[in-house]
């Protein structure tokens, strides 16, 4: 217990440390007068006014150096603030104290919402948007819009695909399938001749999970802060629940497993050959192949296909993931910050080395349509045209998400009915209901009136 006491001590120092020393106190943050000193990158003309950025992707020193260079108006600061949920304790801390947040910070898409129901960033619209609009579609500007408000300068995105295994294809004589009807089918011929899972129900990755569900057309909210107060709750409407219970079908016949993913052990399985395919998104290949996939006895047998579809007639494309630059409400200089949230991994030389060491699918449409981009032969599957044939498309059909304040909340609501699928003690739609139940009366507790 003692040695808890301490790491929990010596941890909530080192909170407390780090957020100082990103804080207005130090001039860190540039959220005061004075101009921050303790940047990750050296600033190569400190003459200049300066914007103070949080930001995580591997490749943040170089985009930052190619943004410097490139400008005689303004430099960045950066600063990595640690990577997704521990930038956004810092945030939040920062947001709390009303000091000690850079001018602009990294966000997921759905943690936009959340921040901006908390007035801590500032709308974009008249902050330099109409000189950018054009370069990414409608579906990306939706999902980093707040009602008719604008709260980050896309970056990425996930748009979906049927990651699989051709040795396993193959040995069971088996074509990527085209729509749900196809993929139970498939996965029932491979268990009945002894083969592996065909894929994989998580309970940790509801985000993934919403976006088979939009993919069937579920609305799951609606919100707009224009409408004080009120937020539309709509999770277990036919559709969500055809698509719970297609999965809950799944599971229950052991056509696909139901292992937590991102862990050792998942990642095991997947270089095992355990599972048949892997639905994802397009920076999956960065990921599995960080954490050792694709190399060895499992090279060159991965390719991806487009997502199967409920009705092939109507094709409906999803997105998992995706990040933005967003300027704080404690910025000192609102538009100059705009300027960098809107340039800062916008130049060729920074998208070119996102994609190529697939770090990130950027969503900017000079790449989209740049036939080096769309052409180009991927390496994690053994030079398959994976941007012509799935990944593109899929961005450039991809409509965009409705995201909440409570979104956080739903996750981790819809996180326990997941789970309670798969231990078979609810089917998907008596799942539906009770997350419906559950997320209406949270948000009526928030103070929201749920339409």
């Amino acid at each position: 217990m003692k040695t808890k006491q301490v790491l929990a001590a010596s941890l909530a120092f080192l909170l407390t440390g780090a957020i100082a020393a990103c804080s207005g106190d130090d001039d860190s943050t540039g959220s005061n007068s004075q101009k921050p000193t303790n940047c990750t990158n050296t600033i190569s003309k400190p003459d200049l006014p300066v914007v103070t950025l949080w930001a995580w992707y591997p490749n943040t020193q170089l985009v930052v150096d190619n943004f410097n260079s490139q400008h005689n108006d303004v430099q960045v600061c950066w600063t990595n603030a640690g990577a997704g949920g521990d930038e956004y304790d810092k945030f939040q801390t920062a947001v709390t104290a009303g000091k000690g947040a850079p001018d602009v910070v990294m966000l997921e898409a759905d943690r936009i919402p959340t921040f901006q129901a908390q007035k801590a960033l500032v709308d974009l619209t008249d902050k330099g948007l109409n000189d950018v609009k054009a370069n990414f579609s409608a579906g990306a500007w939706k999902d980093v819009s707040v009602g008719s408000g604008v709260y980050g300068a896309p970056i990425d995105g996930g748009p979906m695909g049927m990651i699989y295994r051709k040795d396993i294809f193959d040995k069971y004589k088996i074509k990527p399938p085209t729509t749900w009807a196809e993929y139970e089918a498939a996965a029932q011929k491979v268990k009945d001749a002894g083969g592996p899972l065909f894929g994989d129900f998580p309970a940790n990755q509801p985000a993934y999970v919403t976006a088979l569900l939009y993919q069937n057309g579920a609305q799951p909210f609606a919100y707009d802060p224009a409408n004080k107060g009120e937020i539309g709750i709509k999770l277990n409407d036919d559709a969500t629940k055809k698509v719970l219970d297609y999965w809950a079908g799944l599971v229950k016949k052991g056509l696909v497993g139901k292992q937590d993913q991102f862990t050792p052990e998942y990642i095991s399985g997947v270089i095992g050959g355990k599972y048949a395919t892997y639905l994802s998104a397009a920076w999956a290949p960065g990921y599995l192949q960080g954490a050792g996939v694709g190399k060895g006895a499992d090279a060159k047998v991965w390719a991806t296909a487009p997502m199967p579809q409920w009705d092939p007639a109507n094709p409906v494309s999803v997105n998992w993931g995706g990040s933005a630059f967003s300027v704080t409400t404690q910025a000192k200089d609102p538009a100059l910050a705009a300027k960098v949230a809107f340039g800062v991994y916008a130049d060729d030389a920074s998208l070119k080395d996102g994609w190529q060491n697939q770090i990130i699918f950027p969503l900017n449409l000079k790449v989209l349509k740049s036939p080096e981009f769309v052409d180009a032969k991927v390496g994690f599957f053994d030079g398959q045209q994976a941007n012509k044939e799935v990944y593109v498309p899929a961005a450039d059909a991809y409509q965009g998400m409705t995201y909440t304040p409570i979104g956080q909340y739903y996750y981790s609501a819809f996180t326990k009915q997941i789970a309670a699928i798969n231990d078979g003690s609810k089917t998907g739609s008596a799942a539906a209901d009770a997350l419906q139940d559950d997320v209406a009366k949270y948000a009526k507790e928030q103070g929201f009136t749920v339409k």
